[in-house]
């Protein structure tokens, strides 16, 4: 791993046209989720040899949901995004773009959004996957918000989704209690409220990424690089590799940094802050941001306790609850920050 000397700064570096980071005019009409279903606490994991105090201390995870034998990324995906359109009282046939982020496709080829859309009956849209791992939500949402911005889209789907009991080792008693499967969907649209003050929207948004820490969460095998092979199957290359200390020291770092950083770009403060919705990868990542920020508890949404970590679905999943419970409303200014594989991690404010 490269020494954190060499890292690159969180910082875009100085240009001399500064990057339009707002994307307003832009509303989320409905959100839905969708779970494995194969509930699964603790205790469930103990005939593997996990231990529950352990997952516990270490993680703050006390169940997950996974995958049933018969279920795929893209059945979490459609369920999800079909509650969606129904919430929002929107024929499958306005849809005009489906974008899912997920890092578990239910194959190579075709993608997992053209299987949403086939069996939703979107025909007149456009369909992609992005991979973004534990930032993808995000990654997807800046996307399908700037399509729509725009006004070429009107009715954007913007799903996280994730069937990662697939892709993490049974015999890594460290990884696999961590995980958990299913999926949010966000339908996005036009706002017709055009007063700068309270139109909704991203107020700002940071992608970014480090791919020199690209080994520190990696499935090594069944892609070009390394194809499918009786070796690399022996070897449980199939599955994924995380340096956890490596990722834990680097995710501590960053959430603080990028929370001031997208402030800074909205021109907001702390206090302007109604919601954070951080990617649940482990309850002492969001702990330290949370004392490192001076942000109550009231103001941050913590679920992993519940899902585990499900990746790409992690923050849509955090919004549908939000939206349930009452805890975001009308003009609510809501944080949301992705963080994870690639090294990747993407933020934006967003304007209820």
């Amino acid at each position: 791993m490269p020494s954190s000397a060499s890292k690159p700064s969180l910082t875009p570096a100085t240009e001399a046209q500064p990057i339009n980071t707002a994307v307003t005019g832009i509303k989320i009409n409905a959100a839905s989720m969708s779970l494995g279903s194969k509930f699964l606490a603790n205790d469930d994991l103990a005939k593997l040899g996990c231990d529950s105090d352990w997952i516990i201390q270490r993680t703050g995870i006390k169940s997950r949901y996974h995958a049933a034998a018969d279920e795929a990324t893209s059945d979490f995906a459609i369920r999800a995004a079909g509650k969606c359109l129904s919430q929002a009282g929107v024929d499958p046939e306005d849809v005009d773009l489906i974008i899912v982020a997920t890092m578990t496709p239910d194959h190579l080829c075709p993608s997992t959004a053209c299987l949403v859309q086939a069996a939703l009956g979107c025909h007149r849209a456009a369909a992609i996957d992005v991979n973004a791992a534990c930032s993808g939500f995000m990654y997807a949402l800046v996307m399908a918000s700037q399509f729509v911005k725009s006004g070429c889209s009107r009715h954007a789907l913007v799903i996280g989704a994730e069937a990662l009991s697939v892709i993490i080792d049974p015999d890594d008693k460290k990884t696999f209690p961590l995980f958990g499967d299913g999926a949010g969907a966000v339908l996005l649209g036009p706002d017709s409220n055009t007063d700068p003050e309270t139109v909704s929207g991203i107020l700002a948004y940071r992608l970014a990424s480090d791919g020199d820490q690209a080994q520190a969460l990696i499935v090594p095998a069944c892609g070009s690089r390394m194809p499918p092979s009786h070796d690399a199957i022996d070897q449980r290359l199939q599955y994924l590799k995380m340096d956890g200390r490596t990722v834990f020291k680097w995710a501590v770092r960053l959430l603080p940094e990028i929370v001031h950083e997208t402030l800074q770009m909205a021109g907001k403060t702390l206090d302007d802050i109604d919601l954070l919705i951080p990617h649940q990868a482990n309850t002492r990542i969001i702990d330290a941001a949370m004392e490192s920020l001076g942000l109550p508890p009231e103001k941050i949404l913590v679920n992993l306790d519940r899902y585990g970590n499900t990746s790409a679905a992690s923050i849509p999943l955090g919004i549908v609850e939000a939206l349930e419970s009452g805890r975001i409303t009308p003009g609510d200014n809501v944080m949301m920050i992705g963080f994870g594989g690639g090294l990747t991690w993407g933020s934006c404010l967003f304007r209820w």
